[in-house]
């Protein structure tokens, strides 16, 4: 082995590998990025040997799982990817009821996991998607108006930190840490290798609602959003929803409404009735086992898409005026564009149970997510894309606030306190003791400048 390299293990990836090219892929196909090397650990000491040897040869750290940072934050040019996907050992606790996982596991791992042995588990929607980065980021799922965020169960975490150490988090143990890592820990404290989660109790089905209409009027989509404002201020706390207006060539001008009811389909069907009467629903409720709604929510994730996204929250009512220009800004496509939709992430519930300042997710008294997106499949047409959000955000940004740091948006004027408000003061303080020399940075991690830079473009291990 090349002596440049000695001191990494597990796996390595370097550009002259014939598989290199898939392997600095991430799941959105628009960003690309040209890492030195990608290491694919499966073992805690492969990180600690992994952030050891980037500090001894000034190549920056990026951590990746399922590699779905919208902004790609996960990779990097002239970077060192410490890779822990191959990292996805489980156990369950039937007597405690805890479920440990390793930091690499996926939505889908977890849940076909979890599932058979009668257990729901508060994760994802993208089926690739890492729970680690997911929970570490609060954890917005369609369980969690019954069960709270994802990062609500976590009881503890284990993070390889910039000498190499792992250190172990919970609520009796660097209490600091582990409250930072529930809202803002993806990528900022460490490199997450395994973490604990309390699970709920045992389930034999929910109920997996979809709704769809297609081929309907602008006025049809502002009556949509009126209907979804209104229905989630009583809505039952057993159903969590995402509904969508969207612009698309195939189906023109549409709204979907899709989740997961904790009960039987008659409630279900009842909880959801103010959709069911709009003209042009076309609806299935289905009472099923956990695992066959979570697959089929997960099928509708492509397996990578290229795109541009921006997301805000919304903290209170819309009037008419402002839903009848949300409607309008998804009514023309970007040039290109394949898709063009602002989707609604309900929260309440259960979210916002939990205090505003028992984690670090700070907007839990917020009243849904919006997610404005355009996909394109050209990269010809990548610029207009960029373009059509960017245009568009102020417009949304003026009647919203903060942003989802799950969903990442790279021209937020003040990131930190978009991600995190009030909160940013307190994480900065465990920056500062945790990672002093800000090992873990990316481009919206909480401190700016790097401790190292790569000095050279091309790789370390080459002469």
């Amino acid at each position: 082995m090349n002596c440049r390299l000695d001191g990494l293990t597990g796996r390595i990836v370097i550009p002259s590998d014939p598989f290199y090219n898939e392997a600095r892929q991430d799941y959105n196909r628009a960003i690309q990025q040209y890492p030195l090397i990608i290491n694919y650990c499966r073992e805690t000491q492969d990180v600690a040997n992994a952030v050891i040897w980037s500090r001894k040869h000034g190549v920056p750290i990026r951590i990746r799982n399922g590699g779905h940072n919208y902004e790609g934050y996960s990779n990097g040019n002239c970077t060192l990817i410490i890779d822990v996907n191959e990292m996805t050992r489980m156990e369950l606790d039937e007597r405690k009821n805890l479920l440990y996982i390793q930091g690499g596991a996926t939505n889908r791992q977890v849940y076909e996991f979890t599932a058979p042995k009668g257990y729901p588990f508060p994760g994802g929607t993208c089926p690739t998607v890492g729970v680690g980065g997911y929970a570490m980021g609060g954890g917005w799922g369609l369980s969690c108006r019954y069960l709270g965020l994802g990062c609500d169960s976590l009881e503890e975490i284990e993070l390889v930190n910039y000498r190499g150490k792992t250190v172990r988090a919970n609520r009796s143990f660097n209490d600091d840490l582990f409250w930072a890592c529930r809202g803002a820990g993806g990528g900022n404290f460490g490199v997450v290798v395994s973490m604990t989660f309390r699970l709920p109790q045992k389930i034999d089905r929910v109920t997996l609602i979809e709704i769809k209409y297609r081929h309907r009027t602008a006025q049809e989509q502002e009556i949509f959003l009126r209907t979804w404002q209104e229905w989630l201020k009583t809505a039952d706390f057993r159903v969590t929803l995402i509904a969508r207006i969207y612009n698309s060539p195939e189906n023109g001008l549409g709204m979907l409404a899709r989740g997961i009811f904790y009960g039987g389909p008659r409630e279900a069907e009842q909880s959801v009735r103010p959709f069911l009467k709009l003209p042009g629903a076309v609806y299935s409720i289905r009472y099923v086992t956990f695992l066959e709604a979570v697959t089929a929510i997960g099928s509708t994730y492509p397996p990578f898409e290229k795109f541009q996204s921006a997301s805000r929250f919304a903290l209170q009512d819309f009037s008419e005026k402002e839903i009848s220009k949300l409607v309008g800004l998804i009514r023309r496509r970007a040039e290109g564009s394949v898709f063009a939709g602002l989707s609604l992430y309900a929260l309440g519930g259960r979210v916002r149970e939990t205090a505003v300042d028992e984690t670090a997710f700070f907007y839990r008294n917020a009243n849904f997510i919006l997610w404005l997106d355009t996909v394109w499949e050209e990269n010809r047409f990548a610029a207009e894309n960029r373009s059509w959000v960017a245009e568009r955000f102020p417009s949304l940004a003026f009647v919203t606030t903060g942003s989802y740091v799950n969903f990442p948006y790279d021209r937020l004027p003040d990131d930190l306190e978009e991600y995190y408000g009030a909160h940013v003061p307190r994480l900065e303080q465990v920056k500062a003791v945790y990672d002093p020399y800000n090992v873990f940075s990316f481009p919206q991690g909480l401190r700016r400048v790097p401790a190292f830079y790569c000095k050279r473009q091309k790789s370390p291990f080459t002469d």
